[in-house]
């Protein structure tokens, strides 16, 4: 990790802190449940309007639409257009923490 600092002292790295915020996830064919990780001091809709196409999510459970869990795993990326709803279930976690804690 690169440590940068400007004349008063304060720090910049090339890590960038965000927070776990598990969530639901819908998606035209299945649910996922999992941790979207958001920018610090960022909301989810902030989250949601980058960009990128893909959103990156964590710890994540892919259920069938009638329930059953098909597959777990512990890094998933979902194409934002295929995305119909999303829904935080619980606050933001620091990363620090792990999830389950």
């Amino acid at each position: 990790m690169v440590l940068e600092y400007d004349e008063k002292g304060k720090f910049f790295t090339e890590v960038i802190s965000k927070d776990l915020i598990l969530s639901h996830i819908q998606t035209q064919t299945y649910h996922i449940r999992g941790y979207v990780h958001v920018r610090k001091g960022e909301r989810m809709s902030d989250e949601l309007n980058q960009a990128n196409l893909f959103l990156p999510v964590t710890n994540a459970e892919i259920h069938s639409p009638e329930g059953e869990i098909l597959y777990i795993t512990d890094f998933l990326v979902v194409n934002r257009e295929h995305i119909v709803w999303l829904m935080p279930v619980k606050e933001p976690q620091d990363r620090s923490e792990k999830p389950g804690d």
